[in-house]
């Protein structure tokens, strides 16, 4: 049943396929058809256990080498060692499943769409009932307000309208009638004589017969692709799924050539042991999971008061990371509310109208450039006073603002009437009205007799399509205006004529007198202030933008060449053209795509198939959406952004959630998300050119034949607590505005390149030998006793990466011309993570889990002194960087 082309069929073959009638269903046939269909809902999401998420903390390659490094840790009875490490592990999983359990709080059931009461006939008699009893061949009514609770064939309807928006993305309400279509392959937007479960009727009323119940509508359809999808993974967890890899390699190659080459140098079995334990704890950036975890967290926070909702924490660094941006138009783009721009009088004179959304804020201008008002003009002032008469909405002010209620058209033209300097109750006190016809689809206008208080003419005044009103008007004395509607028609307006003056009597409803043309108004629904340079700083920075809508081809181009996404037709494509060449080749169809900027009428289907197609493509791909047809491509993006105001089950499928609606937010995500990875590059760069420092120190000492520098817990004392200050210290740093003005990272960019491999190779051999050969001259040149000697490197160290933590303040300015005021986080955290080691070479319980001892402040100073040469080793290949040009984009 659920293939069955319902809008093609007659109403009365539509009742005999389903086994019904107009009297509806008996109890008997209910119970029947329940059992074959079941019940009328769609599957409730399975939120994720707690158990679940801190499970998920440990899924990364990462961890493994951690847990694998605390093993052999526990095997050698370092029980110091081991605790440190199982600490990371622990602190990483509670902060990152803090995280994702507040977004899972959040989590919303998918059925919510459609549970709630609905009248039915039911053995003849009319019954509200539970929407998830409905079966198909159950007769539902209908009016104004209602959600639709299932799809449902249109029996009889009297000026029904219905919102389609989360399934179609169509801005506009959709009129519709109970005529049987002859388009068999007609879209979910164009099928007039069907309502679709999760809609909402605007106005009117309408009986019909339920056809399709639970999964088998429009809206379970979508939601049984959703499990058969797969979701695009964010650009940072494939980084870091490469880097963890490598690292991986790293450690296990360093720990096997340098086990065998002590193996051969005589070294006892059990130093070696000791000796790879060390070695992996050096090569191991044991902070980084919390490191990032905190960074992610702290751009999350920063998104969060720039109206970006983060509910999946590596989500934080895709946005970005995209290369691509796939938005939506109603109520991103544009503010979802149909707003006056043109108003045209006799004579084609244009009157400018500015000001969005539904309230009086605004002017209308006359073409001279003077602001306009009901008394400007005789003429004006009548299409005013017309548009506020024929109106059957409501818009007042108040001291909370502006209310409004009744059809968005009504409202849009009572803005007018305040934005002219009056009020709906100032012209309507004038008048009394003596009958009213009410718009409906079949007539195409609305119209009201009235006549002024005091005077005994009556008069019309008549608002509806320019195709209706022109048959009872002069259309050869205002040809000019109708063709300047039709042209206002072509740029994606929608026109609303508007005719009146005096008659002899009331007309029977269907018919009208004729009258004079007083103008016609263009509405668009506007866009946002701040669209344009929104798009205009994603191209700055090298992100494609693209417009899929299932809105009206003229419409949809209209606002993409304002916004500034498209220039010209050929960018535009209709779903009904991609699906005519969907049949071409792989390259030959993404090289249509790629010319394209503006996707029309397309189908949920069709916006997935769009998204997985660039993607595979090689761009990271964001898609903005809000309705339940947004939600297949929103999953198979590598970033789902939702808008604040759409549908649970686009926010449910998406990473990150736009609490204010506006793509000016997505630019500001991109700048942040940029932010973000820069910050954490630097905390990379801090753990594994310090952690390859400690190697580079190992290997020399191997290498001379001289005992380890460093113990394997002294090793994790320097990756934990020194360098776990500063690594979480530089999550904080400022951003630098000129992000905005970069392309995108390469979709294949490693975090290693080759600037990242240069500076990293060059501050790690700086660093290592600096406390080699201060291990060397203590050892051979001094004589120092072992343990003193070691006791001094490790002081060195922790000096060293105080220093080095300001170079990681930026990868290619001078840390000269960076405020410090830009991060106190980090130079509190430099001097804390001094303090702390100084404190801990005092304290007699850390003397003996660490084997330290106090340190004269002579030797303090001479260490010092020491360890700043890596601050200025480090300008140095800055300014040899600036001054060859090799920096190419970071």
């Amino acid at each position: 049943m659920s293939a069955t082309l319902w809008h093609t069929i007659e109403t009365e073959e539509t009742l005999q396929k389903l086994d019904s009638s107009t009297s509806g269903l008996s109890s008997a046939e209910v119970e029947e058809k329940v059992s074959r269909h079941g019940k009328n809902l769609l599957p409730s999401r399975k939120r994720l256990t707690l158990f679940r998420i801190i499970l998920d903390q440990f899924m990364s390659s990462l961890i493994y080498v951690l847990l694998a490094a605390a093993i052999v840790a526990l095997i050698l009875e370092e029980y110091s060692d081991a605790g440190f490490i199982f600490l990371v592990l622990i602190i990483n999983a509670v902060i990152g499943a803090f995280q994702e359990w507040k977004a899972e709080e959040k989590a919303s059931a998918l059925e919510n769409l459609i549970k709630l009461k609905v009248k039915t006939m039911r053995d003849g008699k009319v019954r509200v009932i539970d929407s998830e009893d409905l079966v198909p061949g159950d007769i539902v009514m209908l009016e104004s307000g209602n959600k639709v609770p299932a799809d449902i064939r249109i029996l009889r309807e009297n000026n029904l309208t219905a919102e389609e928006a989360i399934l179609t993305g169509e801005s506009m309400a959709i009129d519709k009638q109970s005529e049987t279509l002859e388009k068999e392959k007609a879209a979910v937007s164009e099928r007039s004589n069907m309502l679709f479960a999760g809609t909402t009727i605007t106005t009117g009323r309408g009986t019909g017969v339920v056809v399709s119940t639970g999964l088998d509508t429009e809206i379970g359809k979508i939601a049984s692709s959703l499990t058969e999808l797969s979701t695009g993974k964010a650009p940072l967890v494939k980084r870091m799924e490469i880097f963890t890899r490598k690292i991986s390699f790293i450690v296990l190659g360093a720990c096997l050539v340098l086990g065998v080459t002590g193996y051969y140098s005589g070294i006892p079995i059990k130093e070696i042991f000791f000796f790879v334990v060390a070695v992996a704890v050096s090569a191991i950036p044991e902070g980084l999971p919390i490191a990032m975890t905190v960074a992610l967290s702290i751009g999350a926070s920063r998104m969060a008061k720039r109206n970006v909702i983060i509910r999946k924490l590596t989500a934080v660094e895709g946005l970005g990371s995209c290369t691509f941006i796939a938005t939506d138009k109603t109520g991103t783009l544009t503010v979802d509310q149909q707003t006056a721009r043109v108003i045209v009088l006799p004579g084609a004179i244009p009157f400018k109208v500015s000001g969005e959304g539904y309230n009086g804020k605004g002017d209308i201008t006359a073409p001279d450039g003077e602001k306009a008002f009901v008394k400007t003009s005789p003429e004006f002032g009548d299409l005013i006073r017309a548009v506020t008469i024929c109106n059957e909405g409501d818009l007042s002010q108040d001291d909370g603002g502006w209310s409004y209620a009744g059809d968005p058209i009504d409202v849009a033209l009572l803005c007018l009437t305040y934005k002219a300097g009056s009020t709906p109750m100032k012209i309507l006190e004038q008048v009394e009205k003596v009958s009213e016809v009410p718009f409906e689809s079949e007539r195409q206008y609305a119209a009201v007799y009235y006549k002024e208080k005091g005077k005994e003419q009556l008069q019309i005044s008549v608002k509806g399509a320019i195709e209706k009103i022109r048959e009872r008007i002069d259309a050869e004395k205002n040809s000019e205006m109708l063709e300047k509607a039709v042209k206002y028609a072509a740029d994606g307006y929608r026109i609303l004529a508007v005719g009146g003056g005096p008659v002899e009597e009331v007309m029977p409803v269907g018919e009208l007198p004729f009258m004079e043309l007083l103008g016609f108004i263009a509405l668009i629904d506007p866009l946002r202030p701040e669209a344009a340079a929104a798009v205009e700083a994603c191209h700055r920075a090298g992100v494609q933008v693209a417009m899929v809508t299932g809105d009206h081809p003229a419409t949809s181009l209209a606002i993409a060449r304002e916004v500034g996404i498209a220039k010209t037709r050929e960018e535009l494509i209709t779903g009904d053209e991609l699906s005519a060449i969907s049949s071409k080749a792989g390259t030959e169809f993404l090289d249509i795509l790629k010319s394209k900027r503006v996707f029309s009428r397309v189908s949920p289907q069709q916006k997935q198939v769009i998204v997985e197609s660039l993607r595979e493509a090689g761009h990271f791909i964001a898609v903005t959406g809000d309705g339940v047809n947004d939600a297949p491509a929103l999953k198979t993006a590598n970033i789902g952004v939702a808008m604040g105001y759409g549908t649970d089950v686009a926010k449910d499928t998406s990473s990150i959630i736009i609490s204010d609606n506006n793509f000016a937010s997505i630019a500001a995500g991109i700048e942040e998300g940029r932010f973000t990875y820069s910050n954490l590059r630097k905390i990379i760069y801090l753990l594994i050119s310090t952690g390859a420092a400690e190697l580079i120190t190992i290997g020399l000492a191997l290498a001379f034949m001289l005992p380890l520098p460093f113990l394997p817990v002294q090793l994790l004392w320097l990756n934990l607590v020194t360098n776990g200050i500063q690594d979480v210290a530089l999550a904080f740093e400022a951003g630098e505005k000129k992000v905005m003005r970069q392309a995108p990272r390469r979709p294949d960019e490693a975090i290693f390149d080759p600037l990242m491999i240069r500076q990293t190779l060059i501050s790690a051999a700086v660093i290592g030998l600096l406390a080699f050969g201060l291990w060397y001259h203590l050892l051979n040149h001094l004589h120092w006793e072992e343990s003193i000697a070691r006791n001094a490197v490790l002081m060195l160290m922790v000096l060293l990466q105080n220093f080095h933590a300001l170079n990681c303040r930026s990868e290619t300015r001078s840390v000269f011309r960076i405020p410090l005021k830009k991060n106190l986080v980090l130079i509190f955290g430099i001097l804390a993570a001094q303090s702390i080691h100084v404190v801990a070479l005092q304290l007699p319980i850390m003397q003996t889990i660490l084997s330290l001892y106090p340190i004269a402040w002579q030797h303090w100073l001479y260490l010092f002194l020491t360890a700043s040469s890596i601050l200025f080793a480090m300008e140095i290949f800055k300014l040899y960087l600036k001054k060859k040009n090799l920096v190419i984009r970071k």
